[in-house]
């Protein structure tokens, strides 16, 4: 059998086979991904819970799984051709250390970023994984303006639109020492803000163009996404798919999933993973704050336990966020720490409002405690960051939804976990907002609040994921102790 891979356009490869091979490479690139079986439409029978990354009849794949298309035909005895890929090789890390010394900015980038800028210009296409707080929007920065110099135009997609306007204040920050006037150059969507611009870089949420026509995608010549491992959601997949002019591709990201059908996407989209740095490689460097992990392991009455056996995962957590005692030992840990404290919790009104309002009635007179959630708006959020970086005992109620990706605060000392989560991207993300070092501040601490209901032999579901999340932890590499809290009194 003979496989011939050319390239439609810059999203996407047609593999001419034979239709059985086709029906092979279907299979093949077909993945269920995690939590499948809990989606209605599945539970429906209107889907099988396959992800297929290959489409049979059109015989057309993401671009980027092109190698592991090859990979796939030799290791089964096919031949192929493929006319390959149009890499930049002659961009070297001399030409981008001349480039960066022209352009200037305000934050000269460290070596990981320089070497990741390197690899995304010349491959055109690169995933680049790099840990919260190491200076990815520096990387954008430099990406963006050699792009531009070249003049081409691109489309630099964000999560939430307070990060619109971050990453536009980044930008700006970056250029004072060059001069660069960047509302010249970008222009900022989301909110119902107008859509159309003739300037070269358009920097927007995926939630404010996911309806726009195909033909809005291809004047761009290259496609940025950031906190990339947001990707898997259809309307940003097709929003990427749409970029079919787009030659250079860029995703970055703190961390992945690891679950394979989730990576072969964000690959076939953006290109293969680079890996820049890590969190430990950056403490060990003093480039991130030093982070010391308390997790504080709450055992409850036998009582408790014996009635929380047969509980489903939603009665489980229902029980955990709305019980009276250990509410009350969050608020006084809170109340006790030095510095100032992200407290992080999940459900807005039947736990973050609660928190809040308790810690607000408990705290001194004087001292500042902010509740941030999906409701707060971006101006508001701006101003209680700009107050934080002021402060030295503020508290932070805030939503994980929110302040895993949407506001970088630097001066942050301790980050609690209040609510029990199984994602690991959200666990690095939400860690990552007390990385960030500045002149006052060198280490941080957090507590991880978990919870154990076991009974005989039966763990409880949230006790599985606190496990998950250590396993996460002793993989980072992060130091870390647990504390066993019985909560039966």
């Amino acid at each position: 059998m003979h496989l011939v891979i050319t390239n439609v356009n810059e999203s996407y490869v047609k593999v001419q086979c034979d239709e059985s091979v086709a029906w092979e490479l279907r299979d093949a690139f077909s993945f269920r991904p995690p939590g499948f079986q809990f989606v209605p439409s599945y539970r429906q029978k209107l889907w099988d819970g396959y992800l297929r990354l290959f489409n049979p009849l059109n015989r057309q794949i993401y671009r980027g799984l092109a190698p592991q298309v090859i990979e796939w035909a030799e290791n089964h005895g096919y031949t192929f051709e493929y006319q390959g890929e149009n890499y930049d090789t002659s961009f070297s890390l001399e030409e981008a250390n001349e480039f960066v010394e022209r352009l200037n900015p305000k934050h000269p980038p460290r070596d990981y970023q320089l070497n990741a800028f390197v690899h995304a210009i010349r491959s055109k296409r690169r995933i680049v994984l790099s840990p919260t707080g190491s200076g990815k929007s520096l990387l954008l920065y430099m990406v963006c303006n050699y792009l531009l110099k070249q003049g081409k135009r691109g489309l630099l997609i964000v999560p939430r639109s307070a990060l619109v306007e971050q990453m536009y204040s980044d930008f700006d920050d970056y250029s004072v020492n060059n001069g660069k006037d960047m509302s010249k150059y970008c222009h900022r969507v989301y909110s119902g803000k107008d859509k159309d611009t003739d300037k070269p870089i358009v920097i927007s949420t995926w939630q404010s163009l996911y309806k726009m026509p195909k033909d809005y995608f291809e004047k761009f010549d290259y496609v940025i996404c950031d906190e990339v491992h947001q990707a898997q959601a259809k309307s940003l997949t097709d929003i990427v798919g749409k970029c079919t002019n787009a030659e250079y591709r860029l995703g970055v990201t703190g961390t992945l999933s690891g679950a394979k059908s989730h990576e072969w996407q964000l690959i076939g989209l953006f290109g293969q993973v680079y890996k820049a740095t890590t969190s430990a490689e950056l403490m060990k460097k003093k480039q991130l704050a030093e982070l010391t992990i308390k997790c504080l392991l709450l055992k409850y009455s036998d009582e408790e336990c014996q009635y929380m056996k047969a509980a489903s995962y939603q009665d489980e957590i229902k029980y955990i966020i709305s019980n009276p005692a250990r509410n009350a030992f969050v608020t006084n840990l809170a109340l006790s720490m030095e510095g100032n404290t992200l407290l992080l919790f999940n459900y807005v009104d039947s736990h973050g409002a609660i928190l809040y309002d308790m810690i607000k009635s408990k705290s001194k007179e004087g001292r500042k405690v902010f509740f941030i959630h999906g409701g707060t708006e971006v101006e508001d959020r701006e101003t209680i960051r700009r107050i934080i970086e002021t402060e030295h005992d503020a508290i932070i109620v805030g939503s994980v939804g929110v302040l895993s990706t949407g506001t970088n605060i630097v001066a942050l000392d301790n980050v609690i976990f209040a609510s029990p989560s199984k994602s690991k991207i959200r666990n690095l993300q939400s860690i990552g907002r007390g990385l960030r070092v500045s002149d006052t501040k060198k280490s941080a601490t957090l507590y991880d609040i978990a919870d154990n209901f076991s009974w005989k032999a039966k763990e409880n579901f949230t006790l599985k994921h606190f496990f998950e999340r250590v396993k996460t932890y002793n993989e980072e590499k992060f130091r870390l102790k647990i504390y066993k809290i019985d909560m039966k009194g």
